[in-house]
């Protein structure tokens, strides 16, 4: 891989860096790309299956989860 430069703002850097208690710039920049691509594939999957209505309680839910 090779190195690239670009120009951040400093306090939003900081911020992530904070937030995802990362213990570089490089690492809070690699969460926030991780975590931005699995938004758009979440997001992308989402389009393609469409919703649904389905009548389901929670309780019904957790018989089927537990194979009853």
């Amino acid at each position: 891989m090779g190195k690239t430069t670009v120009f951040i703002d400093d306090k939003l850097l900081e911020s992530a860096i904070k937030v995802t208690k990362a213990r570089s710039k490089k690492e809070a920049i690699e969460k926030g790309l991780k975590e931005l691509v699995h938004k758009k594939n979440i997001e992308a999957l989402r389009k393609e299956l469409g919703t649904f209505d389905i009548d389901l309680t929670l309780e019904k839910l957790d018989e089927l989860r537990k194979g009853q």
